[in-house]
């Protein structure tokens, strides 16, 4: 059976993930927009290729078509073009804001994997730890039927005493149930999340209540204020937005474009005429465009930009806000579960100790059968909230790596 650690289903949700790889796909699209941005900047070099065959006006008379060189017209060249304009300039840099907020997202998107692989890997812990708890419970109350039913046949207890022990019993068998159940859908959600296909043949490790300490709220805070990527994907948006408004104003600007061509432009397809003289020549061309009048729509245009400029800056501003709450109240939660921890794990310490002793009261008389039913019941809801209050812990530190990217682990 497969042996599971916490770190061998991060990797597998990683790889498994739909969402996860979704973000890792948006964000190598964006790498590549902003390859072909940059490469949109330097020179391209195209090789030409074009035959024209036009009808004659007669020997030795030229083309029918005044706009033809030759009635055979044979073009091969090599061409190198340039454009310099600000909003080439202005799309890389927005092309470039953009792959970052998309690396930004796909860190989110990695971050908030983590939470639920925590979340439903202890679950699965939980649920067995609850199992166990369960069946303990389940054959405890077996053993207090029995009890109950061997002092009836000897006149020491009341038929009242062994009809409670049975319902009881009943009670504790289908609480035993429910917890295979629970056991069985924790394993089944945390399954789908780590494995291509369908596999529920494998084990957690068993470290739910192993000792974490929790970091300090300064380190907290250096952290996630170093390295928040909902924050960087904020700025970033601000960046491109700013680009864009570049590029909009960029319309009012000449834009110069050059061209250098180099081969034949001539009746042969040769190196050289019939003549001997050489075919091969060069030509450059530069083309100087400069706007005068299009209606407004450059204004519109930057217009369009600076609202969402304006609207970039809004968002920043509120993932600032929304980041220093949610530092303080994802670590108040963490830090009210781990001071939580410890008393429920003293209560069902004391509940099964209870239990004993009120079992041990009961033999000798001293004790009634609805103490220790309240006792079976005790010891049954103390040990699940034991089991909860170490999952909330986990989660919270889960819920705390969103925002520094640190997950502590034992």
């Amino acid at each position: 059976m497969l042996q599971l650690t916490l770190q061998d289903a991060l990797a597998r949700a990683r790889k498994n993930s739909v969402p996860f790889q979704s973000a890792l796909t948006d964000s190598a699209i964006a790498r590549q927009d902003r390859y072909q941005a940059a490469a949109a900047l330097l020179p391209s070099v195209n090789y030409n290729n074009e035959a024209f065959y036009t009808q004659s006006n007669g020997p030795g008379n030229g083309p029918r078509f005044i706009a033809n060189n030759a009635v055979h017209e044979y073009v091969s060249q090599g061409n190198v073009h340039e454009s310099l304009d600000l909003a080439g300039v202005a799309n890389f840099r927005r092309a470039a804001a953009l792959a970052a907020v998309a690396k930004a997202r796909a860190e989110i998107a990695s971050r908030g994997l983590v939470v639920t692989v925590v979340q439903d890997y202890y679950a699965v812990a939980a649920a067995q730890q609850k199992l166990l708890s369960s069946q303990r419970v389940a054959d405890e109350g077996e053993r207090f039927l029995k009890l109950t039913q061997d002092l009836e046949h000897g006149g020491e207890v009341a038929h009242s005493d062994a009809i409670k022990a049975e319902l009881q019993a009943q009670e504790r068998r289908r609480q035993l149930q429910e917890a295979q159940l629970g056991l069985l859908n924790a394993r089944l959600d945390l399954a789908v999340l780590i494995f291509p296909d369908f596999n529920d043949n494998y084990e957690v490790a068993d470290d739910l209540h192993a000792s974490i300490p929790l970091p300090t709220l300064g380190q907290v805070q250096q952290q996630a204020a170093r390295d928040n990527p909902d924050v960087r994907a904020a700025l970033e948006s601000v960046r491109a937005a700013g680009s864009d408004v570049t590029g909009a104003r960029a319309g009012y600007l000449p834009s110069l474009s050059l061209d250098y061509w180099y081969g034949i432009d001539a009746p042969q397809f040769a190196v050289n005429g019939p003549n001997g003289i050489s075919n091969l020549g060069s030509s450059v061309l530069g083309t100087l465009n400069i706007p005068i009048w299009n209606w407004g729509a450059t204004q519109s245009r930057i217009k369009q930009a600076e609202l969402r400029r304006a609207q970039a800056q809004r968002e920043l501003s509120l993932a600032q806000r929304k980041l220093l709450a949610e530092i303080k109240s994802l670590y108040s939660e963490a830090e009210t579960a781990m001071n939580e921890l410890g008393g429920l794990s003293r209560s069902a310490e004391l509940a099964e100790e209870s239990l004993q002793l009120t079992t041990l009261r009961y033999k000798g008389g001293e004790a009634t059968v609805l103490e220790v039913v309240d006792a079976q019941t005790t010891f049954a809801q103390s040990s699940a909230a034991y089991q909860d209050g170490a999952v909330r812990y986990r989660v919270a530190l889960g819920n705390l790596q969103t925002l520094t990217g640190v997950l502590t682990t034992p």
